[in-house]
């Protein structure tokens, strides 16, 4: 489907000199804002995006893969040393890097960390670059009932995996498209939703949106949990033992197959929308554990447990592509903030990307695997300064965040209407955080929500509104019946079953 000579100038793009900075900038700032408890990579990606507005699509789109990346491996860095998670995903992490570092052996516990984390992002990245283009192939054979179904089979999936519950899940993508829906009519350009805002005629400004639901209502959260007191500094004993510092190749090597596992998991859990690399690490670590000899050595500080997390957690990074590239589906915050960035530069994700703009996909494959040797590079060298970073002020970070959230809304729209939504959407996030709705589920379906209502509309069109006509598309009737499936597993079985679990819980425990 792309010519070789297409292959070898995206993966050439990758060498000219402003492109290598942005990526190496973006991995930077990812392990700064990893390494900030509080921050991550996704509110950072929330608020870089209105900064790639006069980036080339390349730059942009590998400054912001450069973050997330950085940001995985930052994340572990104060799981490990003060017990604090700077990414969901890290919490695993958590359970064997702290207790290393209570035995003096922070250094090693980091070292692992970026190793393992490196091993399981390259191992998806090979997946993505390999499966991509035939699955591209395979989805450009699929109609518009067939899109309109398979977007309607990824929201019940995302908000079954994403949300507390079924229920707050498919409300919270009904909210997203609602939202999606204020502007222009696409059939008839008549405006719907904008109450006298004309400024809104093309739509809510995606970039308001997301910065605003995403990293200002987390801010405000954050803000509101805030305690007053120190935290636990942070030592390094400069008279550590060598072995206590370092990772030896046979210590790498002993940790293979929890490495592989761990890499396995994360790619099977990252092509799925929904499921996320929080899931991906408990899963690897668990598996790591019920393998391992001596599984009651796991929460005691052994470094196949750190190996077995991180590297499922960012493997998930390159998996996420698989459905945004061949699909243009989202199945995190992060892809769904990289679809975002597509549109901003005027490319629709989709399995038309590999035709229109191959040369920009093999660009941004070559991206990652840049993005992975100058993570490991920076994080080889990083990891002390890193440790001490992450005692800075809260006060101080979360100032700096506000700051840029607003002049990134106010770039975003060209003006103050920018803010305005900003503000409105942290409101929002605000509330759904509080009342257990997912938002990530509820920026996803936003951003799908115009290629949702075209696809409807051809659905429509095509089978003359009338449903006995999905017989003659037997694809799309099975992934109807596999929606149908999934609500009543997640939204009915999997709730009954915890109660009974939590029944004979009750009934079996000592009065």
């Amino acid at each position: 489907m792309i010519d070789l000579a297409t292959v070898v100038a995206g993966f050439g793009d990758v060498f000219a000199p402003t492109n290598l900075l942005f990526i190496a900038c973006g991995v930077l700032l990812g392990q700064f804002v990893g390494a900030m408890p509080g921050i991550g990579p996704v509110i950072t990606m929330a608020i870089a995006i209105p900064f790639t507005f006069v980036m080339q699509p390349l730059a942009a789109i590998g400054f912001l893969v450069g973050i997330n990346k950085g940001g995985s491996v930052g994340g572990a860095i104060p799981a490990i040393l003060i017990n604090t998670p700077g990414t969901p995903d890290a919490a695993a992490t958590a359970l064997d890097g702290y207790p290393m570092t209570k035995q003096g052996k922070p250094l090693k516990a980091l070292r692992m960390a970026l190793y393992s984390s490196i091993t399981g992002d390259t191992f998806s990245d090979i997946v993505l670059i390999t499966v991509a283009v035939p699955l591209a192939a395979v989805a450009l054979k699929m109609g518009p009932v067939e899109i309109f179904a398979l977007m309607i089979f990824a929201f019940s999936v995302i908000a079954g995996l994403l949300g507390d519950s079924v229920t707050k899940g498919l409300i919270a993508v009904a909210l997203g498209i609602l939202l999606a829906s204020v502007g222009a009519d696409p059939e008839h350009a008549s405006p719907r939703l904008i109450f006298g805002e004309f400024e809104l005629f093309d739509g809510l400004p995606v970039a308001s949106v997301a910065i605003g639901a995403l990293a200002v209502s987390e801010i405000f959260r954050r803000v509101a949990e805030t305690r007053t007191g120190g935290r636990p500094t942070v030592h390094f004993d400069p008279k550590q033992p060598a072995e206590d510092r370092r990772v030896s190749w046979a210590e790498y090597w002993s940790c293979r197959f929890a490495l592989m596992r761990g890499a396995l998991f994360g790619t099977a859990i990252g092509a799925i929308p929904g499921a996320g690399s929080t899931a991906a690490a408990f899963l690897s670590y668990a598996s790591a554990k019920q393998a391992a000899e001596n599984p009651e050595s796991f929460g005691k500080g052994n470094i196949k447990g750190v190996a077995a997390t991180e590297s499922a957690n960012s493997a998930v990074a390159g998996a996420d592509f698989i459905p945004l590239l061949t699909l243009g589906l989202p199945g995190s915050a992060s892809s769904a903030l990289l679809i975002g960035a597509f549109i901003i530069q005027g490319i629709q994700p989709g399995p038309l990307l590999f035709e229109e703009q191959g040369r920009l996909i093999y660009g941004l494959f070559g991206a990652m695997i840049l993005a992975n040797m100058l993570n490991f590079g920076i994080g080889l060298f990083g990891l002390r300064l890193w440790a001490r970073i992450i005692t800075a002020p809260a006060a101080l970070i979360y100032a700096t965040a506000m700051i840029l959230c607003l002049v990134g809304a106010y770039l975003a729209a060209g003006g103050m209407i920018g803010i305005h939504v900003m503000l409105g959407a942290a409101l929002l996030g605000y509330a759904m955080r509080s009342l257990g709705y997912p938002v990530v589920v509820f920026i996803i379906a936003f951003f799908l929500g115009p290629r949702f209502e075209l696809s409807l509309a051809q659905t429509l069109i095509l089978t003359d509104g009338d449903p006995r006509a999905f017989v003659g598309h037997p694809v799309a009737l099975a992934l109807f019946v596999l929606t149908l499936l999934v609500i009543w597993w997640m939204g009915i079985e999997v709730p009954r079953r915890a109660r009974r679990r939590a029944a004979r819980n009750r009934t079996s425990s000592p009065s």
